[in-house]
């Protein structure tokens, strides 16, 4: 890792405490070339002053908002265990009453609950967690350095004990590899155990492009020396989706069709730009009149 002083901390009003990841996800678009890293994705970019930006930016903020995480960077990398970097940030959020919407893939979050809680109770925070397949095994070795996904729904189902209100991304799945009816089913069914409120499915398949895309080849490449289901994937994709941006499962439209039946089934709500205008709603009622 390295520290920088950033010159910003809200774009505009997102923030990516860490530039950079380690969760060694095989498929991360943020990879992409893009997005312009002037270092080595794991050589994680520590951004040491946003907690003293992000206080700077609350304290001039006319009206309040939710405050998102998490869209380019994971906020709960492992380095955040020892820097706190992100609870330090909670901290400011509750201090000022806004909200805040945090996407992650770890049980670190469990962590920060008690702020999550007290943001909550005065305005509204929202846990998002990525599902891509409810097989162990596979989860370990398509996102090899961050908890599985059994972990994750009990992550998922601690945050509804405690009243806070949780999203699911349900992406990417992987054509040929997870993409079928089964492991729809068993995603669905641990967002309703956990009583999800919403799913964010962008479609079956992911996105591939000049950086992240060779970095997956490599990734599937090493997998088919250890793992049959693997073989000659690389080739496959290659013949398949040539230097696609879209990669779709052949079997998108039957298994789009099936989550939305269970969903509708199930009562959870399945959407993306009406998810995401739920998740950036303030909830003005809840802040006491005189309070400020």
């Amino acid at each position: 890792m390295h520290y920088v002083n950033a010159k910003t901390i809200l774009i505009p009003r997102s923030m990516n405490i860490y530039r950079g990841c380690t969760h060694g996800c095989i498929y991360c678009d943020s990879r992409s070339k893009c997005y312009q890293f002037t270092h080595d994705f794991e050589d994680v970019e520590v951004k040491q002053n946003a907690p003293e930006l992000l206080e700077e930016a609350l304290r001039k903020k006319r009206k309040r908002c939710m405050i998102g995480t998490g869209s380019m960077t994971d906020p709960y990398i492992p380095l955040e265990k020892d820097l706190c970097l992100v609870r330090r940030c909670l901290e400011i959020i509750e201090k000022h009453s806004f909200g805040v919407a945090v996407q992650t893939k770890s049980d670190l979050v469990l962590r920060d609950l008690d702020l999550l809680e007290k943001i909550n109770r005065k305005a509204k925070a929202v846990v998002q967690m990525t599902l891509t397949t409810a097989d162990d095994v596979l989860c370990s070795q398509i996102e090899p350095a961050v908890c599985v996904t059994s972990r994750r729904f009990e992550v998922l189902k601690e945050c509804n004990d405690r009243g806070i209100p949780t999203v699911v991304w349900f992406s990417p799945l992987l054509p040929f590899v997870n993409d079928t009816k089964e492991n729809v089913e068993q995603i669905v069914d641990y967002c309703v155990r956990a009583k999800v409120h919403a799913i964010i499915c962008f479609g079956i398949g992911l996105t591939l492009r000049e950086g992240n895309r060779e970095y997956f080849y490599a990734a599937l490449d090493r997998l088919a020396k250890k793992d049959v289901r693997f073989c000659g994937l690389r080739e496959r994709y290659a013949r398949t989706f040539g230097n696609s941006y879209v990669v779709s499962s052949p079997q998108e439209r039957m298994l789009m069709e099936h989550l939305v039946t269970l969903c509708r089934k199930n009562n959870i709500i399945l959407g993306t730009d009406s998810v995401f205008k739920w998740m950036e709603e303030f909830p003005e009622d809840k802040m006491q009149p005189g309070l400020f």
